[in-house]
């Protein structure tokens, strides 16, 4: 406010003139308390009325004694003697009749007072009254509002014959009290008093204003202006006379507008009527025009619509739009604040208000003009459209600006409420019912609301509260016509229609407001659908190709990011654009034209477009009616697919294919989606283009810089060309380009087949066959693949990288199309053009280059045959291979006229090769299947064709052939190998172990895999021949390991009595056996054949079945090491964006093997410790007890009783380690497939590939940890306990805790009823191992604690599914039976066990399975007496002080309730019960039995901390929830409130740890105790005794029991208070009364009394807590007491008064009681706030010679004075405290820090210096009371124990 009105001048004032008397002053007032004199008719007459006051004291029960009162002091006064014209003790005399005026007496009593009234201003005349006024007004000023008919006769006489007739400089300070105290009178027009008010009001506006000054034109200019200014802060102020101030204002306000043509005067008295007019403006608007304006605002804003009304009325009439005050005296930003209020009564949706609200804003109608319309009939509605035409310009000149500028200033508030948010767009949406208002204002504020709506979603609090906001937004958007919305929009994103280079930060932002309203409005009205998104797409077409030309060269950067994203949102309006968009019934004759074509015709269409279109919209803005555009949907389709052509053009000649490439391929797949036949054009004219770009993404192929996903967006270009071709007619299909442009997408797609690059290969296949089917050639891609293949050589050669790239070729088609194109037909004839993949098989297409890779087979030496073999041995899908290959010999046997010997040869090796590098499990299923033509299966099929060659007719015919025998040699081969393929390798003979270890490893230095391949298979025959293992067991062994027939558990002992050959124990294999198994593992050089390895791993392993264990743990560490490093490398491939890796490197693979080598070396390890603990099993003896442990499931382990424990032992904990480091990989690698910390969805990699890959790896750890978890579910369970523990404790880990639950809940040997039970077992290992079986107790390998445990079985338990709990119920019910019968070793746990049982309770109840109420009972009692057992085996403890004073940390000690706080708050004893307290009546489910539970926490729990010395340090924030939970129990009543009032009494309670829990627990707390219970009010009232000053004024103690009465009293009095603030509001209306007399009786007090008056710091709080939770209608009574004590209080601080009553701590809180109320501004106290502050415009304007009369102000001068500083001057060192808008000024956090000594200069003397300005300030602010605030400072107030006695 200052900032606006310190421009002003100050207008003349009465005071500012000569020989004028000042209102009395403060300090003298205070003072004089009556007569002086001391002569004895005096004396007699003081007495007399000292007699009759003391009466009040006394006698006062019944209304009669008011009046028995008021008479004798009536009488006492009458006695008075003469000359004398003073009332002697006049401030108690005024306090007393002030009281008698109290509401809740009757009018008899009121009348009495009122005669009292008149008696003593009759006595002490004018001048007495002019000086005595600060007594008796604030008395009389709140009568009026409540008196009786009978009684406003009187007062209002009484206000006419003795206040009006003041001097004017008495009148001044106490005007606007005055003015409050009338206005009452005014409320009802029908009444008889209203008159009388009305003209006493006029007659004080003239006596204020009488005989100001002597010059005329100075008295008319300023006549009035004070107590207009006084009648707005009054509206201003008090909303409950607001109604009346309207009423004066109807009938006295100057109407400040122009006086129109009917109101003209004869020109005689023109000037006197301006100049009338002019002064009365300068009354209304002097010193400060701000006033009226917030007056109207104010009124506007009134909850009464009826106030509005009126006030809209006044607007009108009184104050139109037009006026001069509203355009030259006030400030624009007063003139948007009441155009704001005005508008915002469209909220209330009443047509009373809208009405007056478009008349105000319209202006008033033309009488003149009304006449001529009603004259010219035939004319009337170009005389209405003349009308409205005037009313818009009206609107436009005087009203539009400040309206818009009010509603975009709501919409850039910052509130965070969803109300405040929404109420602008209510309001915008209101002003479209008047399209004159509407279409003027809504374009200006529809981008800034859209802009508010888009910033709240990021500010939200919740998501309800922005869908709330988008609602009303929404219904803004849809009532706006559709033209206005994109009119701006363009507008923003157009840049007015220019393509010049933009602000690149703020088009950004324009962009993302786009894209938000796309996303979040409705758009599909047609209007928008059919013109303005088509206009904007192809408007944002043109720009991204304008804007791509300028910054072509920029590769990367902000310009192609912003490119980028206007292409996204044009291809966004086109997904919503409907085809008919497109649509033109005058274009669909017309004939497809070339792209040159377009270029030649349309190039000025393109340039006009957007003139075109910024005309259409500027047509429409204003306009009611639709307006059509001129451009057609065939130049619209035309225009953009011109333009996305275009801009390929530009991507392809620029070699550049990135994202915004992509985009607009995307936008043309759509476009031509949606487009008619006849808007297609000739697109040949792109295929140059394409085959040069096509042609550099050929070249690029060996650089591998290629995108992949460039190369997958030229295919769908490519798609659209294609469909484009084929629907336009024949004489366009100009394609012989796209054979060449497809063979370089393929040479281009090339890379992308590599191993090496996993994350891309999927996508690359998926476009391969894309090409494919564009291509419409069978042998296109045949033919590209065979060169790629072959390569420059002139041989057919195949390169090992090729090769790779085939082999991923082949088996990734296979694997996205699925098995169902195995078994197609292989003779079907050439498929149609465009035949997808899944009717056509692999072999069929890549047929050619399939043989040249199985040509490699030949020499098995080479590189590519390594590769060749291991490609076949992964394979799923070899079936297909031998398919094809046995139909090309069967062709061959069908035609025996043409048969060639050689081809026969050729099939038969590659048959006889493949067959030979694949494993042997997966031949029965092959063999086993059935042709596809007849019901032959393949092993007869391929025999048949074997006997067929040697066969003698086919002898005869080829007899003498040389390659016969070659030929026959080769099918036997083949035959013994469908047969009985164990012997298809050579025997080597002689003793050779060191030469191939050693050739092993020179082989595996040099990456030499042909040699490895060749010495592994000499060394797998020479082990078997010399180590004589030539049994079945070696035939078992060498299964495949990932086989699902696979069993840890398998028993060997069985295999040999199965077995017809049983061998003795095998020999021990050579020593270099070991070092060169872990040498070839680790190896990187074995990585291409690793799969040999661990073959040759797997055959190895039964050598060295009797020392399994010496080598398991180099064995397991050696691979682990390995599966590690090549997850790594995969990790790492997916975060780089480099795909460039080892061409040897093949992760997925390599880790694939590396588990199957895990999976066999533990399985076999596990066999042999299982047959040895079978061997020497114990039988469990009868006498063994059968609880929990006894009857579960047994394990398969029991300890070797008869030969040494520690060597079964260790070799069971080698196993173990061995396991659970398998399960941490296995969860690591699960995790990482599941979207752990490294999983690429931020990266840009293919997802497609990522999920196949993830999948493989996940579903491999799956089924190890199956295997793990069913051979040792209990170790199993620990580790992967241990890696949640992990989890937990580190935020950011590999491992999610979610992800361990969820990893146990898919494993399917881990179902609840095994895994809860394991449960139990590693718990009762952990605290009582003597109770359970040997076979069931866990090795302690996992460093887990008890509690740990029980934590981990709440969380899974937590995670099931409610009907789980039918599976694990027994189990879990013996258990917990199980442990009560012996407690004590589960003292730590038990906490954590209750939980789980009340979860067990919660989650039965919601199950039919906890419908039987049997089990149900058996659970409470369950419950009842775990909840005893925890307490008493570990009863409640706290920690204990130090000698600092210091408590000690809390322990790990779940029981401990600190452990509420901070990480650990889940184990505390205090915090489980808080949580399941709530539910107790689900688990105990009779009132008995929570009954129970209640007398139990609270004996163990409640008593014990409430008690304990450390209270209330002790108390956590769990406590008191656990309260709060108790006082919602109804059984439990008596205990919490017994245990809360004891608390509350403990003298330590309003301690510093109390005031962090006050606010959110507390005072929760303590509103529901004294709900239930409102007399322990009056026991605390009681408690405090009246001061007295007998007994203790001498004697030794006096002064201690001093202050310890002072302790006691200001610790009941702070308990008052808190109840106050605890309880909801007006709870305590009834107790006013009793508390009210105890504060009286208190403010008594003195420095010597007991009680002293040291406890006036807490009444003063406690009259705060009143304010903030009672009605003012309930403290009528009140006002009077704390006015006079803020006096007294106050005026101690005047250097000339000594009052040992009033301590600096006590007038501290008395400026903040006072501070409290001129912020809160009850409306009784307004009429009292004159005696402390300046409350009216003197505040800011205030005259040079006028002597304040207010307390404060005349206190702040006194002291500036003493301390000798000049008015206006800033101490040093002081600081004048801050306050935002309706909090106070003084508070807690402004006097931190400030010594006791230094307050007065620091805090109280700055608060003073500035408390008038600051109240002027926020009135004229308007802003509201902030409760909040004030409520947080009290309570400060009320815990700082620092403050005590």
């Amino acid at each position: 406010m200052s900032a606006e009105v310190t421009h002003l001048q100050r207008a003349g004032s009465p005071a500012t003139l000569p020989h004028r008397s000042s209102p009395v002053n403060p300090r003298r007032r205070i003072e004089d308390d009556g007569v002086i004199k001391t002569d004895k008719p005096t004396r007699r007459y003081a007495a007399g009325i000292d007699r009759a006051l003391s009466l009040f004291d006394s006698t006062l029960q019944e209304w009669a004694d008011y009046i028995s009162f008021l008479g004798r002091l009536l009488k006492a006064l009458q006695v008075h003697p003469p000359g004398i014209s003073d009332v002697p003790h006049k401030s108690l005399v005024a306090q007393r009749l002030s009281q008698c005026l109290n509401p809740t007496l009757p009018a008899g009593v009121h009348q009495k007072a009122l005669e009292v009234y008149t008696y003593i201003f009759s006595l002490i005349g004018k001048d007495g009254l002019g000086r005595d006024l600060p007594y008796y007004l604030p008395g009389l000023s709140p009568l009026l509002a409540f008196a009786s008919l009978s009684t406003k006769p009187a007062l209002l006489a009484l206000f006419d014959t003795f206040i009006i007739a003041l001097d004017p400089v008495a009148l001044r300070p106490a005007l606007k009290a005055v003015v409050l105290a009338l206005l009452p009178g005014l409320e009802e027009e029908t009444s008889e008093e209203f008159e009388q008010t009305l003209g006493i009001l006029q007659r004080l506006k003239e006596a204020v204003a009488h005989d100001e000054n002597d010059e005329e034109s100075v008295q008319d200019a300023s006549r009035g202006q004070f107590f207009w200014q006084c009648l707005f802060l009054a509206a201003i102020t008090s909303s409950s006379r607001r109604q009346g101030a309207l009423a004066y204002l109807q009938r006295h306000l100057p109407r400040l507008g122009k006086p129109s043509a009917s109101q003209s005067q004869p020109s005689g008295q023109d000037g006197r009527i301006t100049q009338r007019l002019s002064y009365e403006v300068e009354a209304v608007t002097t010193p400060e025009p701000g006033l009226l304006i917030r007056c109207f605002v104010a009124g506007l804003n009134d909850e009464n619509v009826l106030v509005q009304r009126g006030f809209l009325d006044m607007l009108v009439t009184h104050l139109p739009l037009h006026s001069e005050v509203l355009h030259r005296k006030v400030s624009p930003g007063d003139l948007v604040k009441l155009a704001t209020a005005a508008v915002s009564v469209v909220s209330r949706r009443e047509m009373s208000l809208n009405r007056r609200l478009w008349a105000w804003f319209l202006g008033p109608r033309d009488p003149i003009s009304e006449q001529t319309s009603d004259l010219a009939t035939p004319n009337r509605s170009d005389s209405h459209d003349q009308h409205d035409g005037q009313q818009i310009k009206y609107f436009r000149q005087y009203g539009q600006s400040s309206l818009t500028q009010g509603i975009l200033d709501q919409f850039q508030t910052d509130a965070l409420t969803p109300a405040e948010n929404a109420r602008p767009f209510r309001i915008a949406l209101a002003l479209m019912d008047r399209w004159e208002i509407g279409s003027l204002v809504v374009p200006n504020v529809l981008l800034s609301g859209l802009r508010r709506v888009w910033a709240y979603q990021k500010v939200a609090r919740t998501p309800e509260d922005f869908s709330e906001v988008l609602r009303s937004a929404s219904g803004f958007f849809d009532g706006i016509e559709s033209g206005l919305i994109w009119d701006e929009i363009s507008n923003k994103l157009l840049c007015a229609t220019s393509m010049r280079v933009p602000n690149l930060q703020t088009f950004q932002e324009n962009l993302d407001l786009a894209f938000f309203v796309v996303a979040h409005f409705d758009l599909q009205e047609d209007e928008m659908l059919l013109q303005h998104l088509p206009f904007l797409a192809l408007a944002l077409l043109m720009k991204s190709r304008a804007l791509w030309t300028l910054f072509k060269d920029q590769e990367k950067g902000p310009e192609q990011a912003l490119v980028y994203r206007i292409l996204v949102l044009a291809g966004k309006l086109i997904d919503l654009m409907p085809a008919r968009a497109f649509n033109d019934q005058a274009a669909r004759n017309k004939q497809p034209r070339t792209l040159g074509e377009l270029d030649a015709d349309l190039d000025t269409e393109t340039r006009d477009f957007l003139i075109e279109i910024e005309g259409y919209y500027a047509r429409k803005r204003g306009k009611a009616r639709s307006i059509t555009p001129s451009i057609d949907g065939d130049v619209l389709g035309r225009l953009m697919l011109k333009n996305i052509l275009r801009l390929i053009q530009q991507h392809l000649r620029s070699n550049r294919l990135g994202r915004v490439f992509e985009t607009t391929v995307s936008i043309l797949v759509k476009v031509c989606g949606k487009l008619p036949q006849n808007h297609l054009v000739d697109l040949n004219g792109l295929l140059p283009d394409a085959h040069e770009a096509s042609g550099h993404m050929a070249i690029k192929y060996d650089g591998f810089d290629n995108e992949l996903s460039n190369v997958m967006h030229f295919v769908a270009l490519l798609e659209t060309l294609r469909t484009a071709l084929l629907r336009a007619p024949k004489s366009c299909l100009q394609d012989y380009r796209l054979r060449s442009i497809l063979s370089n997408i393929i040479t281009a797609l090339w890379p992308y087949l590599s191993p090496s690059s996993a994350k891309s290969n999927v996508e690359a296949v998926r476009c391969i066959w894309k090409v494919h089917s564009l291509s419409g050639d069978m042998n296109l891609v045949e033919s590209c693949i065979t060169a790629l293949l072959v390569g420059n050589r002139e041989e057919d050669f195949v390169d090992l990288d090729s090769a790779r790239r085939f082999g991923v070729l082949w088996s990734t088609s296979n694997s996205i199309h699925g098995s169902h194109a195995r078994r197609s037909s292989l003779a079907s004839s050439t498929p149609r053009r465009g035949t997808q993949f899944d009717t056509i098989r692999a072999a069929d297409i890549l047929a050619r280059p399939l043989l040249l890779v199985l040509d490699t087979l030949e020499d098995r030496k080479t590189e590519i045959s390594v590769f060749a073999t291991g490609w076949l041995q992964s394979l799923g899908n070899v079936e297909l291979i031998v398919d094809f290959l046995r139909s090309k010999l069967q062709a061959m046997q069908s035609m025996e006229s043409l048969f060639d010997l050689d081809q026969c040869l050729y099939y038969f090796r590659r048959l006889s090769n493949v067959i030979e590098c694949t494993p042997i499990d997966i031949w029965p299923a092959i063999f086993a299947g059935e042709n596809h033509n007849n019901a032959v299966t393949t092993q007869m099929g391929l025999t048949r064709i074997c006997l067929w060659v040697v066969g003698e007719e086919f002898i005869t015919q080829h007899d003498g052939s040389p390659r016969l025998s070659r030929l026959q040699q080769t099918a036997v081969s083949l035959l013994r190998e469908v047969i009985l393929r164990s012997d298809s390798l050579a025997k080597i003979e002689g003793e050779i172990e060191s030469p191939i270890f050693l050739a092993l490893s020179w082989s595996m230095r040099k990456a030499n895999h042909p040699l490895q391949v060749s010495l592994l298979s000499l060394a797998t025959i020479w082990l078997k021949r010399h180590l004589g293992e030539m049994t079945r067991t070696l035939s078992t062994s060498h299964h495949r390991i990932h086989s699902s027939d696979h069993s840890f558990q398998k028993n060997l002992s069985q295999d040999r009595l199965d077995g017809e050959e049983a061998v003795s124990q095998p020999a021990a294999p050579p020593p270099l056996l070991l070092d060169c198994l872990l040498e070839g593992l680790a190896s990187a050089g074995s990585r291409s054949v690793l799969g040999h390895w661990i073959r040759f791993l797997d055959t190895c392993l039964p050598f060295y079945i009797s020392n399994i264990f010496q080598i398991l743990m180099p064995l397991s560490d050696g691979l682990i090491k390995a599966v590690e490093l090549s997850l790594n490398d995969l990790q790492m491939s997916f975060r780089s964006r480099n795909m460039q890796c080892t061409a040897a490197e093949e992760p997925v693979n390599t880790i694939i093997e590396l588990l199957n080598g895990i999976e066999h070396v533990l399985a076999q390890a596990h066999d042999r410790l299982s047959e040895k603990a079978t061997t020497h099993a114990n039988t469990k003896t009868p006498e063994q007890p059968q609880g929990f442990f006894n009857h579960m499931v047994a394990g398969v382990f029991t300890p070797d009783a008869y030969k040494s424990r520690s060597t079964t032992a260790n070799n069971r904990l080698a196993v173990l380690l061995c396991f659970k480091d398998a399960v941490r990989l296995c969860v690591r690698i699960w995790s990482w497939g599941a979207g752990g910390s490294d999983n690429p969805s931020a990266d840009h990699t293919p997802s497609s590939s990522f999920n196949q890959i993830s999948l493989r790896l996940k579903n491999r750890t799956r089924r190890i940890l199956e295997h793990i978890f069913a051979a040792e579910s209990l170790e199993c369970l620990e580790t992967l306990i241990d890696s949640w523990r992990g989890s937990e404790k580190v935020a950011r880990t590999e491992v999610s805790s979610a992800m361990i639950l969820n990893l146990l809940h898919v494993l399917d040997g881990s179902r609840p009823r095994n895994t809860i039970p394991a449960i139990f077992n590693a718990l009762y290992s952990r605290t009582n191992p003597d109770a359970l079986d040997a076979d069931r107790k866990s090795t302690l390998t996992s460093e887990l604690s008890d509690i740990e445990i029980a934590r981990f079985l709440v969380q899974y338990t937590r995670s099931l599914e409610d009907d789980a709990m039918d599976e694990i119920w027994t189990d879990c019910i013996t258990f917990l039976k199980d442990v009560l019968a012996n407690p004590l070793p589960h003292r730590q746990t038990l906490p954590k066990l209750l939980e789980f049982t009340a979860l067990l309770g919660t989650k039965v109840d919601n199950t039919n399975f906890g419908e039987n109420r049997k089990r149900r009972r058996e659970l409470a009692d369950l419950f009842l007496r775990q909840l005893t057992a925890t307490f008493t085996t570990k009863p409640l403890s706290f920690p204990t002080e130090t000698s600092s004073g210091k408590s000690e940390k809390p322990s790990d000690d779940p029981h401990h309730p600190l452990h509420a706080q901070g990480e650990t708050a889940s184990e505390g004893i205090v915090t489980i019960l808080a949580a399941n307290l709530p539910h107790v009546s689900k688990i105990l489910m009779d009132g008995d039995r929570i009954a129970t539970a209640s007398n139990i926490i609270s004996a163990q729990v409640v008593t014990p901390t409430l008690r304990w010395k450390s209270f209330p340090r002790n108390v956590t924030p769990s406590f008191l929830d656990l309260l709060l939970a108790m006082a919602r129990i109804p059984e439990a009543s008596k205990l919490w409130r017994k245990d809360v009032a004891e608390a509350f009494n403990d003298t330590r309670f309003f301690g510093e740890k109390s005031h962090d829990l006050a606010s959110p627990k507390w005072l929760p707390l303590l509103g529901q105790w004294i709900i239930s219970d409102k007399d322990r009010m009056t026991e605390l009232l009681a408690r405090m005794p009246s001061p007295t000053a007998a007994g203790i004024m001498f004697g030794v103690g006096a002064s201690s029991a001093r202050l310890e009465a002072d302790r006691r009293t200001q610790l009941n009095l702070r308990r008052v208070a808190t109840l106050l603030l605890a309880a909801p509001r007006d709870s305590f209306v009834m107790q006013l009364g009793p508390i009210q007399e105890k504060v009286t009786d208190l403010f008594n007090a003195t420095a010597a009394s007991s009680p002293s008056s040291a406890t006036r710091a807490e009444i003063y709080s406690l009259l705060r807590a009143l304010i903030l939770t009672t009605s003012p209608v309930h403290l009528a009574s009140t006002w009077s007491s704390i006015t006079t004590e803020l006096q007294e209080a106050i005026s101690s601080l005047y250097p000339a008064r000594q009052n040992d009553k009033y301590n600096i701590h006590c007038v501290v809180h008395a400026c903040k009681l006072l501070d409290m109320l001129v912020v809160a501004a009850p409306d009784e106290f307004q009429m009292r706030e004159w005696l402390f502050i300046t409350d009216t415009i003197d505040a800011v304007y205030r005259p040079r010679d006028l002597e304040t009369s207010a307390l404060v102000d005349d206190l702040i001068e006194d002291l500036d004075a003493n301390a000798g500083i000049v008015q206006g001057a800033t101490t040093s060192g002081s600081s004048a405290p801050q306050s935002g808008g309706g909090r106070p000024l003084l508070t807690s956090k402004n006097l931190q820090g400030i010594a006791r000594e230094k307050l007065l200069d620091r805090a109280i003397r700055p608060f003073l210096r500035q408390l008038s300005i600051h109240t002027f300030e926020s009135t004229y602010s308007m802003t509201t009371f902030d409760w909040q605030a004030a409520h947080d400072d009290l309570l400060f107030d009320i815990f700082d124990e620092t403050n005590l006695v």
